[in-house]
């Protein structure tokens, strides 16, 4: 009888996975697109004293790196890359950076930096309306000179020029104080332009001119995450990875006329996205800026060490388990898939100032992110923790619109009793030590 052979499991040989389809997309028109002689120009052109960072359709490349000439772009793009990012900040020598560096070095590192203000909706006129809202206020307040460019998806990034800001004020140097003075001034336009805002949007989506429409203003809110230490935005007349269109830059008094097919690689007319800005144009907004945020509590650090409503003040929490959160950080903790960047900037902030310590606070973060669809790039949320730990706590935002504008608002009755969800832990441990001492 012939004996019967066992089947050898087969081995299982590695699947490479297919190139999606909007990797596929953009990757049949990089090297045309790129090799033309005005886009390498006006890429390099706009790298002057700045990092610059190619990604690799999802990966980033090395850090720090610079343009040295044109043609780097090119061999970059041969390697694999698809599209260029670069800092807010302005450095006397972009390759002299390092993780390692404290405050004070990179202080001295530092040149100046743009104001740039990301707008990004869902919808494109959406974007459009604030866009131009902003560019009013900003002329209203003494800046006439504002670059505008499409972000390559649904939004637009503007650019208020380092040479239209003061060198100094009060003796503090402006360079220096970066990000904690261009948050301040995004704070500020956001609060300034935002019953504009409503009233615009309302037109467009209520036919009812008395009902205005709160919630879908806050889909177009500028990103403040955008403005932290060494983040990158897209450069101008970069590609864009999901839609393959360019990043062109816009006359600002035709962002009502922008249609997409106006970034078409192939038919973007090439123009310069930063103005020719009058030195010091934008001090006026500045100063209101600074005024308005000391007068209601919101700056970071405006460099004046008298300032004590804005000093960390140690809280100690007893027990910071997960029972003691308010529902929109457990919303948070369950996963996102929009707002991830506000969402990890009120993450940090709410746990560090109920006490997680570093080890913790990393672990917690990574495990958060494996939840993300799509997730944050893990070396994103690791220089925003380098970052942070660095510096004193600073309260994460207080409630409503900005966690309603991230979706995980969901208020319980103790909500209604406090302000920021730092104080929801506080009263629950008060709560609950109350609860101990009574029927101990």
């Amino acid at each position: 009888m012939e004996e019967k052979k066992e089947d050898k499991p087969k081995e299982k040989l590695e699947e490479k996975p297919e190139k999606s389809v909007k990797e596929e997309r953009i990757r049949k028109i990089t090297h045309v697109y790129y090799s033309k002689p005005e886009i390498q120009k006006v890429i390099f052109d706009f790298s002057s004293n700045r990092e610059v960072c190619p990604r690799y359709f999802e990966g980033f490349g090395k850090r720090p790196d610079a343009l040295q000439y044109e043609s780097d772009i090119f061999e970059l793009v041969k390697k694999g890359a698809t599209s260029f990012n670069c800092s807010e900040e302005l450095w006397e020598n972009p390759l002299s950076i390092s993780t390692n560096m404290d405050e004070k070095q990179l202080n001295g590192l530092r040149i100046g930096w743009d104001l740039i203000l990301d707008i990004d909706s869902k919808y494109i006129d959406y974007s459009k309306i604030y866009a131009k809202i902003i560019i009013d206020f900003l002329e209203f307040s003494g800046v006439k000179n504002v670059g505008v460019k499409f972000s390559g998806s649904k939004g637009f990034h503007m650019i208020v020029p380092w040479n239209a800001f003061p060198k100094e004020i009060n003796g503090i140097h402006t360079k220096n104080m970066f990000p904690e003075w261009p948050r301040i001034l995004t704070r500020y336009i956001m609060e300034k332009t935002k019953p504009k805002l409503i009233e615009e949007i309302t037109k467009l989506s209520s036919p009812n001119k008395y009902i205005k429409d709160f919630q879908a203003s806050k889909e177009v809110m500028p990103d403040l995450i955008l403005i932290s230490p060494r983040h990158l935005f897209r450069m101008p007349y970069s590609l864009h990875e999901k839609t393959a269109l360019s990043s062109v830059v816009i006359d600002k008094k035709k962002i009502s006329d922008f249609q997409l097919k106006d970034a078409d690689p192939f038919k973007a007319e090439i123009k310069d996205f930063i103005p020719d800005a009058k030195s010091g144009e934008a001090i006026r907004l500045l100063m209101q800026a600074l005024d308005w945020s000391k007068e209601t509590s919101h700056g970071e650090s405006q460099g004046d060490s008298s300032k004590k409503s804005t000093e960390y003040k140690p809280i100690h929490i007893t027990d910071r388990s997960e029972k003691n959160y308010p529902p929109c950080i457990k919303k948070i903790l369950l996963g996102i898939s929009d707002g991830k960047k506000r969402a990890l900037f009120a993450l940090i902030n709410f746990f560090r100032l109920i006490g997680t310590e570093k080890d913790e606070l990393e672990k917690l973060l990574y495990s958060w992110n494996e939840k993300n669809n799509p997730k944050l790039h893990t070396g994103y949320i690791k220089s925003q923790i380098s970052y942070a730990i660095k510096r004193k706590p600073i309260m994460p935002p207080n409630c409503m619109e900005f966690y309603q504008g991230i979706g995980v608002c969901f208020p319980d009755e103790l909500c209604k009793l406090i302000k920021n969800p730092v104080n929801y832990v506080v009263k629950k441990n008060f709560q609950s030590n109350k609860y101990k001492s009574d029927y101990a």
